[in-house]
């Protein structure tokens, strides 16, 4: 879809936002978050030797809905195959082709698989600027792609102008979170998150959500759904993100009345997978109207 080229360096510029995100907790029980804090600002440290970092954007935007409006709702993203093993094969592709035409390239691809400032490492190429919702946003495109990079051992020409921030005096982002999870422009409380609350969470969701959770169970996208760029945003051409109609068509009823069979047969290759059936039946028993006891999520993610 796009891609940018900046050059590998230290990220002193992050470095002390970073620092205050995980000193205040906003990355709850992403622990992982704590490890390999200098080679989040290093990228050489993953990679011994690499000059350049490819940024890429990969379209997900789907033109296909839900059929039930009133059936629990999942993020865009998860409506196809597992974006990782997707995103991995195009990754290998590119990398290949990149050595076919320069000879002896070394390097690494990822995809959310490796402790790497993939916004920054973005923002920095000239690919778009951190919206209000601490999200990447892109002026053409909006925010609703995949980021991942490439580190390879090629100097190359990089893009040294910055995209311009476009937000300007807009806050739809933050006046429409139901949780109030953007606790400042281009802070978010992950604690507070609906995506955090659906995925990454072990254990209860906290009673204070039970009426803030807008019938989400498996992430959220409203910061992005009421975002003007979004209006520009085309449906992607990946057949392997169509969605299984299984799964669109599901009611409201059928998702109430899930059972782990089901889940495995919709859910066989999909990101969904991320919370196992019981992370995922919590979350749809916990924004049920009804007074059941609370599941317990105890999966590992």
């Amino acid at each position: 879809m796009a891609c940018g080229i900046s050059e590998v360096r230290y990220l002193n510029s992050e470095k002390e936002g970073l620092t205050a995100y995980l000193q205040n907790g906003y990355h709850g029980q992403m622990k992982y978050m704590e490890n390999h804090f200098d080679k989040r600002l290093n990228p050489q440290l993953l990679e011994e030797g690499s000059k350049s970092i490819i940024s890429v954007l990969y379209n997900y935007y789907p033109n296909q809905k839900q059929t039930d409006p009133n059936a629990p709702i999942i993020s865009k993203y998860a409506y196809g195959k597992d974006y990782h093993q997707v995103i991995n094969a195009k990754l290998k592709g590119f990398f290949e082709y990149i050595q076919s035409i320069g000879g002896e390239v070394n390097g690494r691809f990822f995809v959310d698989s490796a402790p790497i400032m993939e916004r920054a490492w973005a923002k920095q190429s000239g690919l778009g600027w951190i919206g209000k919702n601490g999200l990447l946003l892109n002026k053409e495109f909006g925010s609703f792609f995949f980021i991942a990079e490439l580190l390879i051992d090629l100097e190359l020409e990089y893009n040294l102008e910055q995209a311009k921030n476009y937000c300007g005096k807009c806050t739809r982002c933050i006046d429409s979170c139901p949780t109030e999870a953007i606790i400042a422009p281009g802070k978010v409380d992950a604690r507070k998150c609906i995506s955090y609350l659906t995925i990454e969470l072990k254990g209860n969701i906290p009673a204070e959500f039970k009426d803030k959770m807008k019938n989400r169970v498996f992430g959220c996208d409203i910061c992005q759904d009421v975002c003007p760029f979004n209006k520009k945003s085309q449906a992607h051409l990946e057949p392997e993100f169509i969605p299984n109609k299984v799964l669109m068509d599901l009611t409201k009823d059928e998702w109430y009345h899930l059972n782990e069979e089901k889940f495995t047969q919709i859910f066989k290759k999909s990101a969904v997978q991320r919370t196992k059936f019981s992370g995922l039946k919590r979350n749809i028993d916990f924004i049920k109207d009804i007074k059941d006891n609370p599941v317990e999520f105890s999966s590992e993610l």
